[in-house]
């Protein structure tokens, strides 16, 4: 059975008009194409649906028990259609969007709220998480976009670059290396440092960069989320080498800069890179974009931040 939507609708018009004529012109169709609609009805239903006569069109049984089934079905239908048009034109719809813990308290928080400001009537959910995690999650379907770590090295995934940001040391103003501007990376080798969970990219840069520079790190502590390192940090319970993103320049934590390599990370939005992206994940990419050409999300600007695009 092959019934389509607008024979259900010239259908409707013909019961209500009780005329084909009158029919045509209410929805503004020819009226032999009313009437064509309505026997093709008719033959894939296998019965007729009026009893026609000179100037006296009336409903069979059929027909009668038809109408209520064709308006639920017309309404759907226009409902979808209209919250499609509305989805489309950004006044409805969802949008999930995932994020590392670094991202998650710096950048994230000025891109939604910018986002949100112009699009009110988007629902947000968040997803924070390593960028491990997060290309799970965008690979499964239940991340539309996030901000992570570039390079990401899957062919399911497109990514675009944001920023180009240096990693520091955060150390406690009583921690012996507080007072230095600048320190190589071998200056790390006998100093204890609160180290990231697994997964997380900043632990395998760490690895990379002291094994690079002849030594394996010594962890005070291990296996914290960005809040908690930091906080241990604080604490003076070791340094850590963390994106100059998150030091508040007037905060507890000092940001000493590490040159010889000089060690920095690349910020970049990702998506699956067979599904379109929606028109609301689009205007989230044109929103990041925007936010780290202007900065005005910044307290102040950290060292070796540049925007990529």
């Amino acid at each position: 059975m092959d019934v389509q939507i607008g024979q259900l609708r010239c259908f409707l018009a013909v019961a209500e008009e009780r005329h084909f004529t009158r029919a045509a012109r209410a929805i503004g169709i020819a009226q032999p194409s009313v009437s064509a609609q309505v026997r093709r009805l008719e033959s894939e239903l296998g019965t007729p649906l009026f009893h026609r006569s000179k100037g006296n069109i009336a409903l069979t049984p059929a027909g009668d028990t038809l109408i209520p089934f064709a308006r639920r079905i017309l309404a759907d239908v226009d409902a979808a259609a209209a919250e499609l048009r509305d989805v489309e034109s950004l006044a409805r719809g969802r949008l999930a969007v995932g994020a590392t813990p670094s991202l998650a308290v710096t950048l994230l928080p000025a891109v939604l709220a910018r986002f949100h400001r112009a699009h009110p009537g988007i629902d947000l959910a968040l997803r924070e998480a390593g960028s491990v995690d997060l290309v799970s999650a965008l690979e499964e379907g239940s991340v539309d976009i996030a901000l992570v770590i570039l390079p990401l090295r899957r062919d399911i995934l497109e990514t675009q670059p944001l920023l180009r940001e240096e990693l520091v040391l955060a150390v406690s103003p009583t921690h012996p290396l507080a007072r230095r501007r600048q320190i190589r990376v071998a200056d790390l080798r006998e100093v204890p440092l609160v180290m990231f969970r697994e997964g997380y990219d900043l632990r395998s840069s760490t690895e990379a960069a002291c094994r690079a520079a002849g030594f394996a790190p010594t962890f005070a502590l291990e296996g914290g989320e960005m809040d908690g390192v930091l906080s241990l940090a604080t604490a003076g319970l070791g340094a850590a080498i963390v994106p100059s993103i998150v030091i508040d320049p007037r905060g507890p934590l000092r940001a000493v800069r590490i040159a010889d390599p000089v060690l920095t990370r690349s910020i970049g939005l990702a998506h699956r890179r067979e599904r379109r992206l929606s028109r609301a994940a689009q205007e989230l990419v044109e929103t990041a974009r925007a936010l780290t050409r202007d900065r005005s999300w910044l307290r102040a600007v950290p060292p070796g931040l540049v925007a990529l695009r």
